[in-house]
């Protein structure tokens, strides 16, 4: 299937004011573009691309003094398959990890591991280790967590989550992750386009999405505990230990998001007599 991806951000900012953006599509998912997602920027500015430490293509540039408008508009391919499952992935010992796993049991910044720990010993330790592990420690945040776009906080640690029961994608990923890395699981945190494709009505707002990855196997496996279950037309953005490394936008100077658009929407084929159209969205998280 073809997917149309985009977004429409507006800051306002008092005075000139560097920022880092990751926006950009991972670059595990650039081959499936069919059209750059490239940003637009009015007015003009320089706009610095380059790879983080976790290989993610970010953006910096310098806003300057009024409004900034900043947006993308791409065609990327996806195989139209849900998230892939695999209940027999065994978690491995802590010493046969690879070196570069090791970052992702440690504590960060959103995403405390010494204080949960006995929280999911006395939740999640009586589950078999590996994906069932893994799956009731989602179950178990999805349950526990009341979502809504008025419970968000951008200082929400994971520990504060599981106080406050409430929050939104972030917070459930942030959770999720601290109680894997407590259980010597490697969790690392993931934001992106994810769509409606599959779901059925009613639709909401549509916002980027966050999610985690756990190492089982030796490989990194998706799992949501906001949605809790495998979607169609999850599009990677950036991948991190928490939220502090894959802002959509961090900036070194006051600045106010005036405006926030985002889309994801499945292309319908054309079809005789039929103009080519798109499917309605759908909430993110």
């Amino acid at each position: 299937m073809k997917i149309r991806i985009g977004y429409e951000l507006e800051f306002n900012c008092p005075q000139p004011t560097p920022m880092i953006l990751s926006l950009r599509v991972h670059a595990s998912r650039v081959p499936d573009l069919d059209e750059p997602d490239d940003i637009a920027a009015n007015p003009p500015i320089p706009l610095i691309d380059y790879v983080d430490t976790y290989g993610n293509h970010c953006t910096r540039l310098v806003a300057p003094s009024g409004i900034l408008r900043l947006s993308a508009n791409a065609i990327i391919g996806d195989n139209g398959l849900a998230d892939p499952m695999n209940p027999a992935a065994q978690q491995l010992p802590v010493e046969d990890l690879p070196d570069d796993v090791l970052l992702y049991l440690l504590g960060s910044r959103y995403c405390e591991t010494d204080p949960l720990a006995d929280t999911a010993w006395r939740v999640c330790g009586h589950y078999t280790t590996g994906w069932d592990r893994v799956q009731a420690i989602c179950d178990f945040v999805h349950q526990h967590i009341e979502f809504g776009y008025h419970h968000a906080r951008p200082t929400r640690t994971a520990l504060e989550a599981m106080q406050e029961q409430q929050g939104v994608c972030r917070d459930f990923s942030h959770l999720a992750i601290a109680l894997c890395r407590s259980m010597n699981i490697p969790a690392r945190y993931c934001t992106g386009y994810l769509s409606d494709i599959g779901i059925p009505p009613p639709y909401g707002e549509m916002d980027f999405a966050a999610w985690f990855e756990a190492w089982l196997d030796g490989q990194w496996y998706i799992f949501d505990p906001r949605n809790n279950e495998r979607r169609i037309g999850r599009i990677l953005i950036a991948r991190g230990r928490d939220a502090a490394d894959v802002a959509i936008s961090t900036s070194f100077g006051p600045n106010v998001l005036q405006t926030f658009k985002v889309y994801t929407d499945e292309i319908i084929e054309r079809q005789p007599d039929r103009p080519r159209q798109l499917a309605n969205s759908a909430p993110l998280f």
